[in-house]
């Protein structure tokens, strides 16, 4: 569990293809206090560490969360938005954020608003997800409230901490994120039979 408020980044420094399963090595500063077995989010990703060498640590993702997210594009020198799993009885400073992401978007737009940024996703509304104005939703591991709801797109604003300490100072028009819509939402559209 995890609340989408952005520890740390960290550095992709290796991807290696094993079979149908994606190594990754990730360097960062909160390498130290992590242990083997361990769950982090990467991007909005809930990947376990097997491996820890000094200042880095690798994850492993096999084929559905590679064919879900953004992980199969990541290179060597990319940036990662990091969060270690929630401690009970911590605070929940963004919103309830299980790590496991439902689909890909693509940023469409990024507006500059005079010392803040909005930010502009589309994804696929066949898969039945959905955002709602005001409510929350996570980009990349980041826990966001939605602005501009529509059918198949929403902004986001965000403020100079979150743009200089998470990797949306890299997003562009084009670029692919990872989605993990709201878990109340998602309960509640299924049960009123929106979600399949």
């Amino acid at each position: 569990m995890f609340t989408g408020i952005i520890e740390s980044l960290g550095t992709v420094k290796e991807v290696r293809q094993d079979q149908d399963n994606l190594h990754l090595t990730i360097s960062s500063t909160i390498t130290p206090e992590l242990k083997i077995d361990q769950s982090v989010a990467h991007n909005g990703v809930c990947l376990t560490v097997v491996a820890i060498d000094s200042d880095s640590y690798t994850v492993t993702a096999i084929r559905e969360t590679i064919e879900k997210t953004n992980l199969g594009d990541w290179k060597i020198g990319d940036s990662v938005n990091l969060e270690r799993a929630m401690k009970l009885g911590d605070r929940l400073d963004g919103h309830i954020v299980q790590g496991h992401v439902d689909q890909i978007g693509f940023c469409v737009s990024v507006e500059n608003a005079n010392g803040s940024w909005y930010y502009t996703f589309e994804y696929d509304e066949n898969l039945n997800n959905l955002t709602i104005e005001k409510g929350s939703i996570t980009v990349n591991g980041v826990s966001l409230t939605v602005v501009n709801s529509k059918q198949n797109q929403f902004s986001v604003a965000i403020i100079p901490y979150t743009y200089e300490h998470t990797n949306f100072k890299n997003f562009e028009v084009g670029t692919k994120i990872n989605l993990e819509f709201d878990v109340i939402g998602k309960y509640v559209s299924r049960l009123h039979g929106l979600r399949k």
